[in-house]
């Protein structure tokens, strides 16, 4: 029966696979058309006027947190290691109260468009630029990892170049973000989360059909090869994989991308009011933990599947593992269904984030102060389409990688400890300083990018998912020393004799 399966289903998309793809993006453009309609000004196009619903902000947090690296790099992780990635959100929740408690209150005591205004108010003009600066860097390279992953399981399924995939879903991209701005990015991204979960619920279903035994058998072949292990409580510092190392690094990765990252933080200001925006967040816990377990079991499945049927030709590279699964065995329908979640995750970019930071932290503030509201926003779409051709370039290089979810993680543990650092420093801190957290920042950036590449050597023991903590803790250090050597040092008191 599944040698008929295997050689009977083809691995080209047919009418009805098409068919669902058009579908699906049709009803994104539909929601992006009613939702992003009249923009008049930069506060409609980056903040929506403030006027989305907070169930909406934490759908579309979702969907730009989870990702294309998600719907297909998470299920490589379960079908080639374990399940100990869950592990990850247990820091990760723990980040996301922390944002909502001490991050949320001062972005709206602010007013702010781009998080990055923050720094100005509480350091000066230089911290702003340098923390924007470093959101482009991080962002840049992050989000074309995240799209290459994207446009590699397009590419393989539809049987195209990397390029081809890369031209049609920057364009489209475009198209979305400069018509409809952060309204039509937070509503489709809403929808994005919903198709999600159909598509994850639909691959679960088909797996077990085609698993002999069922539930029982999977629990006995995914067991003895290892592939149920959730926790991992060893002190060695030099696995990336074990409790503490993990949940270190998803504490300080969760804060670094949920409060100090335009990109997700953004959908959390289109609400009307810091509490709404902090219930936000809050509830991302309890709807992106779901979306992470169905699509790491779906790994696990694949896994048992293949050992079940050794006729179906595994893929070379563990990375492609969902993808030519959907080419070569997922029938008509849900192979479209796959496709088109994979497309959407891909379409919800950074596109809106990086122009909000762009003309809010470095055009309006150092090019042109004084021009009318319509310029800035004619300025902001121009903005979108160059990030649009950066990314796509980024994404294009990307080719070399191997493991994209564990290569995602190094980026941010690299970078994002410089801006977090600096974050905490004002929230946390009374520091002045100013000039001297851009010394902080590169100091520690560079520092962590050496003690990478040393350990990826094997010159040093100490697993990379330390290093955004180490980032954080010493950006946030050097600060408050440079402050404190600025800092004038009080006069003696005259004495009277």
């Amino acid at each position: 029966m599944d040698q008929i399966l295997a050689t009977q289903i083809s691995s080209t998309i047919g009418y009805v696979d098409l068919a669902v793809v058009i579908a699906a993006l049709g009803l994104l453009f539909i929601i992006a058309y009613i939702t992003g309609r009249k923009e008049e000004d930069t506060s409609d196009f980056f903040l929506g006027k403030r006027r989305v619903p907070a169930a909406i902000a934490c759908l579309s947090f979702v969907a730009t947190e989870v990702s294309a690296v998600t719907i297909t790099s998470v299920p490589a992780t379960g079908y080639s290691e374990n399940l100990q990635y869950l592990q990850f959100f247990v820091g990760s929740a723990a980040a996301r109260i922390f944002v909502a408690f001490l991050f949320i209150p001062v972005f709206y005591k602010y007013n702010c468009t781009s998080i990055y205004e923050f720094l100005r108010h509480r350091f000066g003009p230089q911290t702003q630029y340098a923390g924007s600066v470093f959101f482009f860097i991080t962002r840049l390279v992050g989000s074309g990892v995240r799209l290459y992953a994207a446009c590699l399981a397009v590419a393989i399924i539809m049987g195209w170049s990397l390029g081809q995939t890369l031209l049609l879903f920057t364009v489209v991209s475009i198209i979305l973000v400069t018509f409809g701005g952060i309204k039509a990015v937070v509503w489709t991204g809403a929808y994005e989360t919903a198709l999600f979960y159909l598509t994850g619920a639909g691959l679960i279903v088909y797996l077990f059909s085609r698993v002999h035994g069922g539930l029982a058998e999977v629990w006995r072949i995914a067991g003895q090869a290892g592939r149920l292990s959730l926790f991992n409580f060893n002190l060695n510092l030099n696995d990336p994989t074990t409790f503490w190392a993990g949940t270190a690094n998803a504490f300080f990765i969760g804060l670094a991308i949920f409060g100090a990252d335009q990109e997700l933080v953004q959908r959390l200001l289109t609400v009307d009011t810091r509490k709404s925006s902090q219930r936000a967040i809050i509830s991302t816990i309890f709807a992106s933990l779901p979306l992470v377990c169905i699509y790491l079991f779906i790994g696990t499945l694949l896994f048992v599947f293949y050992k079940q049927n050794p006729q179906i030709i595994e893929p070379t590279q563990v990375k492609e593992v969902l993808s030519n699964f959907t080419a070569n065995v997922l029938p008509v329908g849900l192979k479209g269904l796959v496709l088109a979640a994979i497309i959407l995750a891909s379409i919800d970019s950074p596109l809106s984030s990086l122009s909000s930071s762009f003309i809010t932290d470095i055009y309006r503030p150092l090019i042109n102060r004084s021009a009318p509201e319509k310029h800035y926003l004619f300025v902001s779409r121009a903005a979108v389409v160059c990030f649009g051709v950066i990314l796509a370039l980024i994404a294009f290089a990307c080719q070399p990688v191997q493991s994209i979810l564990w290569f995602a993680f190094q980026i941010v543990s690299v970078t994002g400890g410089a801006a977090l650092g600096i974050f905490l420093l004002g929230i946390l801190t009374n520091c002045k300083s100013n000039r001297t957290n851009i010394i902080a920042m590169t100091v520690s950036t560079i520092a962590m990018a050496v003690i990478l590449i040393l350990s990826e050597r094997g010159v040093i023991h100490l697993a990379w998912s330390w290093l955004i903590a180490i980032g954080t803790i010493t950006t946030f250090a050097l600060g408050y020393l440079f402050s404190l050597i600025k800092r004038p040092a009080n006069p003696l008191p005259k004495t009277n004799f």
